[in-house]
């Protein structure tokens, strides 16, 4: 009979494995937080219990006997004989931590139980006690075994509770030879099969199990039928018992590890079904091109343009539509923090009121794997900098518990997610202080409190005098700053003493396709994110300061704007030089402005973004490349990066 390769589900259980762990942090969370009922505490057995069950369906029996015992305890809390609070909701809480290590190894095949877990499990069993361990009937000292004779009688709910006999006889065959001497009808069956309930087990098996075998790991392959068997193992002497229990060796033919999983997403059958009828209406469309190609003249071109004005609308909702299959809520990140946030409280001793405004918010998934780094750094730096202790916050006429708030909403093109707390602000002062002792700027420089701001983004700038683990070393704000501008983003800061900060970050939803404006610098095409583009102008000449230092800069809404000549920036040749022939493009990235001279504006387009660095090198200023309708290749303008080679005129002016 033809085996089932389990391997070809793996993926699927490691990825259900880790939202069942996401589902128990968030109830464990939620019963630390004063909240009770019987509900959060059967989500968080039903999630160990489906874990265990596929752990043992799937050959993980590390994590399937770690699972039986944080079972075994919840048990107890579930039935009322112990109760959840304090110290048992954080080993619980350290159990799943344990477990999602476990599973990320099982994931990467390699050793599965280490120091840590099997400390953690006899932590955990000593807690639950060990009254329901099966029965194992142990040889007599010096005596010998040729196997085992195991008696197993199921309890009629064991079939409802996720296990199946089969698969116990599988692992089983997997150990030795297996043979089932009698398999009996339990009394407790019905006498009619008409009274038969398929979801109840009325049967019964003696087994005979072959092998120079350990009794634990015999008994390892029931562990998790706890309560849901009778179960009894005898052994069957001939030969001398294992001294030390071994692992199995590997079943020869046995199926190769699992590939290394794939990055994937969910998606709502509501998107699959636009998709669906989107290719529909394509399939319609060229079928109409493909009949009037086959008798086109000249009479038929008015047909063929609003036909291919069919096939250009149907392109942009498929493209629409296959866009939307990637964006993801936010939500999955900010559910991180929760346990973050928990963690902190009680490691520096603060109290912190999170809440989340926005979750749903959704940006396409390769933003969203990137930006839980720079969330983690704004969040532990408002917790350990911003926040502070109660008796302070009292001292100061706030409440006893500090508000941190993470809130994501779209804007325009862009989704902006801001991290705020009502928290002490940044200290100005230790701030200037600190960027005079590095050099940064002169003691006799009086800085607004925006650019005070700004120097906490410099590469290795904190105000601590000691590192810690959480902060001190420098590294956090520059990173934030960095991980975001990859992401053709940027982040900014508002501040005020005593009342708190927030932290701001505007994302592009996608990375992979912007609405850009096609310029033209001498013979080079250049597109500039939409987004970011402010107006377009032309200069007469005496509108134009030149500066000290050689820098350009002209007034525009109130302020001075500095003026970056791309043919310079990028050395184009035979480009306008003439501020008044050209035309000056203001472009803004969030935070500052700067105004950048081209020779013409050619059109707007969606650009399919490339990777520059992949296929060359990374270049200051440009994030990316794409290919024109003529086919010829344009580069796309990172506009953060050319505001930074463009505030040098800025600052001059000030």
């Amino acid at each position: 009979m033809a085996t089932v390769d389990l391997t070809q589900f793996h993926r699927t259980f490691f990825a259900e494995s880790l939202e069942g762990l996401d589902a128990m942090e968030a109830a464990l969370l939620e019963l630390d937080g004063g909240a009770s009922g019987s509900e959060l505490v059967d989500t968080i057995f039903r999630a160990a219990h489906s874990i265990k069950g596929g752990a043992a369906t799937f050959g993980f029996a590390d994590v399937a006997a770690f699972t039986h015992v944080a079972e075994s305890l919840l048990a107890e809390v579930r039935d009322g004989h112990r109760a959840a609070e304090g110290e048992l909701i954080e080993l619980m809480l350290r159990s799943v931590d344990c477990l999602r290590g476990m599973i990320e190894r099982s994931r990467a095949h390699q050793p599965v139980a280490d120091a840590d877990s099997e400390a953690l499990r006899a932590q955990l069993q000593r807690l639950a006690g060990t009254a329901d361990a099966p029965v194992v009937q142990a040889p007599k000292p010096g005596a010998t075994v040729r196997g085992w004779q195991i008696r197993l009688v199921a309890m009629p709910q064991l079939l409802q509770s996720g296990n199946d006999p089969l698969r116990v006889f599988r692992e089983l065959q997997a150990l030795g030879r297996l043979e089932v001497s009698r398999a009996f009808l339990l009394e407790t069956a019905p006498a009619q099969l008409a009274q038969l309930d398929p979801t109840q087990c009325f049967l019964g098996w003696e087994l005979l199990l072959h092998g120079d075998l350990a009794r634990e790991a015999v008994q390892g392959v029931f562990e998790w039928l706890d309560g849901d068997c009778e179960l009894a193992i005898t052994a069957l002497p001939e030969r001398r018992d294992p001294a030390v229990s071994a692992a199995p060796a590997p079943v020869a033919g046995s199926a190769p590890p699992a590939a290394a999983s794939g990055g994937s997403i969910r998606v709502d059958i509501d998107k699959i079904d636009a998709l669906i009828n989107m290719m529909g209406e394509l399939v319609i469309t060229q079928s109409m091109l493909s009949d009037l190609g086959e008798r086109f003249d000249m009479s038929q071109l008015p047909r063929l343009r609003d036909r291919l004005t069919h096939l250009e609308r149907n392109t942009r909702e498929l493209q629409e539509s296959v866009m939307r299959i990637r964006m993801l809520p936010i939500g999955s990140v900010f559910n991180r923090f929760p346990r973050m946030v928990h963690d902190l409280e009680r490691k520096l001793d603060k109290r912190v009121n999170l809440q989340l405004h926005g979750e749903h918010t959704e940006l396409d998934k390769t933003v969203l794997e990137k930006i839980g780094d720079p969330l983690v750094h704004l969040v532990r730096n408002a917790i350990d900098h911003g926040l502070e202790k109660p008796a302070q916050r009292l001292a100061a006429g706030k409440s006893e518990a500090g508000t941190l708030s993470l809130d994501a909403w779209h804007e325009g093109g862009n989704i902006v997610v801001r991290v705020s707390d009502d928290g002490a602000g940044l200290n100005h002062a230790a701030i200037a202080a600190k960027a005079v002792q590095r050099g940064l700027i002169e003691a006799s420089h009086d800085l607004s409190d925006e650019e005070i701001a700004e120097l906490i983004f410099q590469p290795g700038f904190s105000t601590s005098d000691t590192a810690t683990d959480l902060s001190g070393r420098g590294v956090g704000m520059d990173v934030v700053r960095r991980n975001v501008r990859d992401l053709g983003g940027s982040v900014g800061v508002r501040s005020v003493t005593g009342k708190g900060s927030a932290f701001t970050i505007t994302l592009p939803l996608t990375l992979a396709i912007i609405e850009g404006l096609v310029t033209a610098v001498g013979e080079e095409r250049y597109i500039l994110p939409l987004i970011s583009v402010v107006e377009s102008l032309r200069l007469r000449g005496d509108a134009v300061r030149r500066i000290a230092g050689g820098g350009e800069v002209f007034p525009f809404r109130g302020d001075y704007v500095p003026i970056l000549r791309l043919h310079h920036a990028f050395a184009c040749t035979d480009a306008v030089t003439d501020v008044e022939h050209g035309i000056v493009v203001v472009v803004d990235d969030g935070h500052r402005r700067v105004g950048l001279l081209v020779d013409a504006l050619v059109g707007q387009q969606q650009a399919v973004i490339k990777s520059l660095e992949a296929h060359y090198r990374r270049v200051r200023g440009i994030s990316g490349a794409t290919i024109l309708s003529d086919g010829s290749v344009a580069l796309i303008i990172d506009v953060a990066g050319v505001v930074q080679l463009g505030n040098a005129g800025r600052k001059a002016a000030a």
